[in-house]
């Protein structure tokens, strides 16, 4: 199996990526970013792109792949709607666009969050562009998308967080999501269950097309 990810310099993408390189049944793994990442290793090709608008310039070296893992993302503090959504939904659109001309029979996944609105139309700006960003790649056709709400996530393996609030979050007070673990076993989730789990749907498909924390915790054991 051969995979694309993004957002590999990012906590998520970058647990997903460890687990991909790991993992026996895939063959290689292509790492799209805008930097390099501080990996080596006998699967892993990068691709440096700095231009997220489009994909049409590489889009020669897109093809083939069985799965797409976007990871890749960006916090709305400080952003008007427009700016958000052309860096949320704009960016994403460009990449699985080309990704569905070339691939159609891949799996996308695409890494949304928590509290996402589905119906585009609540008051929560960043919600109603994830929705919209979801919804879109869900219904474009591919054989199969995913939209992952992976909520509270523990970093493992030595992952740090690439945003600086949540790198002080997660070194103050881990022992807190630890306690909301004990608590609520369905409520946190770490950053190997995350990849594993894009590995697993990706192989063997699933009945939701949005994973909540419990589904990944149901599907990283199947």
């Amino acid at each position: 199996m051969k995979v694309i990810i993004t957002g590999a310099t990012g906590m998520i993408g970058k647990g997903v990526l460890l687990e991909c390189l790991d993992h026996a049944e895939i063959s290689e793994v292509l790492s799209i970013g805008r930097r390099p990442i501080d990996i080596s290793h006998p699967k892993l090709k990068e691709l440096i792109h700095k231009d997220f608008s489009e994909f049409e310039s590489v889009a020669q070296q897109l093809k083939g792949y069985d799965a797409c893992y976007h990871c890749m993302g960006v916090s709305a503090a400080g952003m008007n709607e427009e700016e958000y959504a052309k860096m949320t939904h704009g960016y994403s659109m460009a990449l699985a666009s080309v990704l569905y001309r070339l691939n159609p029979k891949m799996t996308i996944t695409y890494v949304s969050g928590q509290g996402t609105d589905s119906t585009e139309t609540g008051r929560s700006m960043w919600a109603r562009v994830k929705g919209r960003t979801e919804n879109d790649i869900i219904n474009m056709g591919f054989k199969q998308a995913f939209a992952f709400r992976p909520g509270a996530i523990i970093p493992l393996r030595g992952i740090q967080p690439s945003s600086k609030f949540y790198r002080v979050l997660i070194n103050n007070l881990i022992w807190l999501l630890k306690l909301i673990k004990k608590m609520a076993p369905n409520a946190v989730v770490n950053t190997t269950q995350i990849g594993i789990t894009m590995i697993n749907i990706t192989k063997q498909g699933y009945d939701k097309t949005i994973i909540d924390p419990k589904d990944i915790l149901k599907l990283v054991e199947s």
